[in-house]
């Protein structure tokens, strides 16, 4: 498996797991070690979280297993966000969903995550969302402050746009590492908003999450999906590819951004195929017949 270095003293697997359904999966501790085990067996060693994820559970929930079998916390890379605050029963005190981006709640939040996950460091801490009450300055202490403790390896930012990203990153006195944004063939925002532009400017590899569409591409009827669709059953005979979702994660792995896709399946064998496509690599041509499918025209 490909190793995405993020700074000079940390790297990440090209392919990234998310563990964002963990509840949904209904593992007991045991299955849940298993499957992380397969992961990292299969070269996936980099998993994203976020505290909010479970209604604010599934960090706990990871380092429960973590805790059964503490040798797997140094094979891996933990990947966390903070700075959304949901209503929630297991937040009273959540009157509102509002993002707080203080000095004080990223560091609350920093230290409940590695109480929740049972371990003394993050290997990656983002931003989940640009707040517009944000005070950047506040954020660059409590940075500084948490990687200067060793609590927080290094840091980035969640669908931030590139005016967002520059300005925190302004701030810092060492770079932001990431931003984590929603990129597939159904969703080419990014492409077209300068993000994707940005981080190649920064040399920084964005993350993927989604990357499939939400498994839209398999099963919608719209008539930007179908068109989609038909041209990646094209593109996967091409390949020798076994499956679509193969040919939309190689599609992603072939953009020079080195773009990370994020997997969020709880079935090993889905985990597999997005590891098997990083063989495949898209001619120019193809690249853009998938692009130019879900435009519905040609490039300008």
């Amino acid at each position: 498996m490909e190793r995405i270095r993020l700074s000079e003293d940390l790297d990440i697997s090209r392919i990234v797991h998310g563990m964002w359904r963990l509840n949904e999966w209904k593992y007991e501790n045991e299955q849940a070690i298993s499957f992380i085990e397969q992961c990292l067996e299969l070269g996936v060693t980099t998993f994203d979280h976020a505290d909010i994820y479970g209604n604010y559970s599934v960090e706990e929930k990871f380092g429960q297993a973590l805790s059964i079998k503490p040798s797997l916390r140094e094979k891996m890379e933990i990947v966390t966000k903070c700075g959304i605050k949901l209503i929630s029963s297991n937040r009273p005190d959540h009157k509102i969903k509002y993002y707080d981006t203080s000095k004080e709640h990223i560091i609350w939040s920093v230290e409940n995550s590695l109480k929740n996950f049972q371990t003394d460091y993050i290997d990656v801490l983002l931003i989940h969302r640009p707040d517009p009450f944000m005070d950047p300055a506040e954020v660059a202490e409590a940075f500084s402050l948490l990687k200067e403790q060793g609590k927080v390896k290094q840091f980035g930012v969640s669908n931030f746009k590139p005016t967002s990203y520059s300005m925190l990153n302004s701030y810092l006195p060492f770079p932001l590492v990431t931003n984590q944004i929603e990129i597939s063939a159904t969703h080419l925002e990014h492409f077209e908003e300068g993000t994707l532009e940005l981080c190649q400017q920064e040399r920084i590899s964005p993350m993927a999450w989604s990357p499939l569409g939400g498994g839209s591409i398999f099963t919608s009827e719209d008539e930007k999906v179908v068109r989609v669709r038909k041209v990646l059953e094209q593109i996967k005979e091409e390949l020798g590819a076994t499956s679509v979702d193969q040919v939309l994660y190689a599609w992603l792995l072939s953009h020079p951004a080195k773009i990370v896709p994020i997997v969020g399946s709880g079935k090993i064998a889905r985990v597999k195929t997005a590891v098997e496509s990083t063989s495949y690599t898209l001619s120019r041509e193809q690249w853009f017949n998938i692009y130019q499918a879900y435009r519905g025209r040609e490039v300008d």
